[in-house]
């Protein structure tokens, strides 16, 4: 898919305006040409939505999501305390797949707030990004 059907899906979607979920999907499809998961390294794609957050670990090479965590039922606490929580639980998921390097991508999203909180208690965990 190209980065101008990418945009004109992004204009045509409901939700936040059109100039965010532009500006959003250009970051990604940008991102995207660079970041690729392998067997050896596989992507850690982590989605944000307005109340939760959504991450696996995918290897682009066979299509196959090694890992998986969100935010939707885990326990009490603002919305930073859970995404810690996640992050944490998905290294050790990843530790249990034998891998323990891998590649970041954050969908577009910028790297603050829930998404940087994840990606530190995934580094202390043992994931190596």
């Amino acid at each position: 898919m190209g980065a101008a059907t990418i945009i004109k899906q992004a204009r045509r979607s409901a939700g936040v305006s059109a100039a965010r979920r532009t500006a959003k999907a250009r970051r990604h499809f940008r991102l995207r040409k660079k970041v690729v998961g392998t067997a050896e390294r596989p992507r850690l794609v982590v989605t944000r939505s307005s109340r939760h957050l959504f991450a696996q670990l995918v290897d682009d090479g066979r299509g196959v999501t090694l890992a998986s965590v969100s935010t939707y039922k885990l326990g009490d606490g603002d919305k930073t305390a859970r995404a810690r929580l996640a992050g944490s639980r998905l290294a050790e998921a990843a530790r249990s797949a034998g891998v323990t390097k891998v590649v970041f991508d954050r969908a577009g999203n910028t790297y603050t707030g829930r998404l940087a909180a994840f990606a530190d208690a995934a580094r202390e965990a043992g994931l190596e990004f």
